[in-house]
């Protein structure tokens, strides 16, 4: 039998949807004879002082969410070296998805009685000079944070459909950034005008989409993806029309400047790399890139939010134009409980997806 549980429950999470889910997750639980405890969260804070001393009573911490409540509490249940299951009860579910949880809440209890447990990779961040927060799947700057933004504040649209129209309002908002990143410490890579940088260490992101779909949870690596600007049918049009001292073709910003909005049509790559990353098949286009690495150290021109786990990450609402984001890996650092077919599968590679490292065609 296992040790006791702790339900920790984000009374928010979706709407009310974990409240609900509660009620099949306790049946399964109750009739294996397991001993449960609720907790009702009042915020993340609470929720993860309520995981660290479950872990002191010996009890399995069970989040009851989404991605924003499974990152409070893996982080706290990592500190305090205890163990973490999930019933996924959010919009989002992106890590309960990568560790194949399973979706309804009576299967996802019953795989806490019978799974195994093992060790997982997390995000350490750190925004300007503040302190390192842990998170589990990604941390992420750009259209996908301010798309976050608004899928969190929207009241109409949930799920994987809100996180696409969100991303497609953001899309249209979207003002040009450029980023700088530093890599394992290397000298910064070239300022890179583009529309977004993900440090991910699980593939999924806004409720399913495989915008990393090489990463793993347990390589102890994290798979940094950036998405530049730029329409690359327009580029050899604008070279040779620059060298001849023509005008740029129409729609392009001049050469030099700094633009404070993009044209439409320059958007519209973004957006077909939105729609196949729920294939995981936008990694072959041109402008995007992957590289693994450890650490990555994150710049951008303007303001605008950081975010991980769907949640803006404390002192980046918005984060100030030139502060760093510092993240890295804490490899094997969560123990946590994975359906049984899974244990061994988890760290799947995805060999078959072609992965670009920076600058390349």
């Amino acid at each position: 039998m296992r040790q006791p549980f702790c339900l920790i429950v984000n009374p928010a999470a979706a709407r009310g949807h974990a409240s609900r889910q509660l009620s099949e997750a306790l049946g399964v639980l109750s009739a294996a004879g397991a001993t449960v405890e609720i907790h009702q969260s009042t915020s993340l804070a609470d929720a993860a002082r309520a995981a660290g001393q479950a872990v002191g009573r010996g009890r399995t911490v069970v989040a009851v969410g989404g991605d924003g409540m499974v990152g409070a509490l893996a982080a706290a249940v990592a500190r305090a070296e205890g163990v973490m299951g999930i019933i996924p009860a959010g919009r989002g579910n992106d890590f309960a998805r990568m560790l194949g949880v399973p979706r309804r809440p009576g299967d996802a209890a019953a795989a806490l009685l019978t799974g195994q447990h093992i060790s997982v990779d997390l995000i350490g961040v750190r925004v300007a000079e503040g302190p390192e927060v842990i998170v589990a799947g990604s941390v992420y700057l750009g259209i996908p944070s301010e798309g976050g933004e608004l899928a969190n504040r929207s009241r109409w649209v949930r799920g994987p459909l809100g996180y696409q129209v969100a991303g497609l309002a953001a899309v249209l908002r979207w003002r040009p950034a450029t980023f700088t990143l530093t890599v394992d410490g290397a000298p910064p890579l070239a300022a890179m005008p583009g529309f977004c940088v993900l440090a991910a260490n699980s593939r999924y992101l806004a409720a399913g989409k495989r915008a990393a779909p090489g990463a793993d949870l347990a390589d102890g690596l994290l798979d940094i993806l950036t998405v530049r600007e730029g329409n690359p049918a327009l580029a050899p049009a604008a070279g040779a029309a620059n060298q001849a001292g023509a005008a740029a073709p129409t729609g392009e910003p001049p050469p030099g400047s700094t633009p404070t909005r993009l044209p439409l049509a320059w958007k519209v790559p973004f957006v077909r790399v939105m729609l196949a990353a729920g294939r995981g098949t936008h990694v072959r286009f041109a402008q995007v890139a992957i590289v693994r690495a450890a650490s990555v150290t994150v710049t951008v021109d303007r303001d605008m939010p950081a975010a991980a786990d769907g949640e803006t990450l404390p002192g980046a609402a918005p984060l100030p134009a030139g502060s760093p984001v510092r993240v890295r890996v804490l490899p094997g650092v969560l123990r946590v409980i994975v359906p049984a077919a899974r244990g061994d599968g988890v760290a799947a590679s995805a060999a078959e997806e072609r992965l670009h490292e920076f600058g390349a065609p």
